[in-house]
């Protein structure tokens, strides 16, 4: 079984009035992949500061290998760190970036030459040596960042939203470099980043943050299919939020009708919010089923159609494969593993209604 090998205990930070981190506990496992994902301002870099030693906490304690380390400086730590904007020194060339921590280090010439040849042949840069940073792309540049940070052979490596410069294709190639190199060294990457595809498809365990507190964690497929609260549902892909009833185990009632689900464990009658992923719907002929209602805006998005479905004045996301026209009358099936159930929070009756989408907003994100 895998160990810790960074603990946050306790962790509060504020900046004068105002608290970035609330009393944090974190655990990340020795070799894992782990993402720490939220919105701008959720506490994200700053967790990842104050593991690379470059702040400290107003209260709490930090563990590397179960060893406290609030004390120890940056550059004692077995921790490195690549920015977005990589950092990298546009006097030296390929090489000499690569190389800059060991010569600090004053290792032999020799060792020098033999990793830097290995960083750039696992980053896809073997032939770069002598290039000069201001002739490489920006792909090219971040690849050399990696090579770098991993030349040191550092037991973690923080990524600091190092995709968010690049194109889209060009992230995801990197996505998929990223997660193979960190499955070939077995470091532990800390990544961070506002963007849910991302974190979903290269983490071993994603923590989603808001407001300085930590509000899941789990794995990309837990986290997907069980989200804690209205804020992970609706931050972790599209959901429909809704208020319900749990009635008795595995009995739900909402949008006016009672349900079969998966869930138990609630009081009976519990006020209860309701996540139906717009994925799992199936679209049926009007009338035929217990939930139908009209559609008010139907877009084409290549893969599926995005439907938003008046029903009753709630505005409800559908993903469909089947082509349908706005003011259409459709029914919706939900299966009972279509359903989650998820005790009342903070964020319950503040998203997961698709009121926003409508041909009008279409026409505005297209067209200004």
């Amino acid at each position: 079984m895998k160990k810790p090998i960074i603990t946050l205990k306790d962790i509060e930070l504020s900046y004068g009035s105002e608290t970035v981190l609330h009393n944090l506990h974190l655990n990340i496992l020795d070799g894992e992949f782990v993402t720490l994902l939220g919105p701008s301002g959720c506490g994200k870099t700053t967790i990842l500061r104050i593991i690379g030693g470059f702040l400290s906490p107003n209260r709490g304690e930090i563990f590397f290998s179960g060893k406290k380390i609030n004390n120890l400086p940056p550059h004692k730590r077995e921790v490195n760190t690549i920015f977005q904007k990589y950092s990298l020194f546009p006097h030296l060339n390929v090489y000499d970036n690569v190389a800059f921590g060991m010569k600090i280090q004053k290792k032999s010439k020799d060792e020098i030459d033999s990793v830097v040849k290995e960083m750039l042949g696992m980053v896809n840069l073997p032939g770069f040596i002598n290039r000069n940073i201001s002739s490489l792309s920006g792909g090219q540049q971040q690849r050399v960042a990696i090579a770098r940070a991993l030349a040191n052979h550092p037991k973690v490596l923080l990524l600091d939203e190092p995709l968010g410069a690049l194109d889209l294709k060009l992230r995801k190639d990197m996505q998929s470099e990223l997660k193979k190199i960190q499955v070939q060294t077995g470091i532990t990457f800390i990544f961070v980043t506002h963007d849910q595809e991302e974190a979903l498809s290269m983490s071993d365990t994603v923590v989603v943050m808001d407001e300085g507190k930590v509000q899941q964690i789990g794995s990309p497929k837990k986290i997907y299919d069980e989200p804690k609260n209205a804020f992970v549902a609706d931050f972790i892909g599209e959901s429909n939020i809704l208020d319900g009833v749990m009635i008795d185990d595995y009995i739900v009632k909402f949008a006016g009708q009672t349900f079969k689900c998966l869930d138990k464990g609630f009081r009976k009658n519990e006020p209860v919010d309701v996540v139906i992923r717009p994925e799992d719907i199936k679209v049926v002929d009007y009338g035929k089923w217990h939930i139908s209602g009209s559609i008010s805006s139907a877009v084409f998005r290549g893969v599926h159609n995005e439907i938003i479905i008046d029903i009753d004045g709630f505005k409800w996301m559908v993903q469909t494969t089947e082509h349908k026209d706005k003011g259409n009358k459709i029914g919706l099936v939900l299966n009972p593993d279509d359903i989650h159930i998820m005790k009342k929070s903070s964020y319950s009756g503040k998203m997961g209604d698709y009121s926003a989408f409508s041909d009008e907003f279409y026409d505005e994100q297209n067209y200004k």
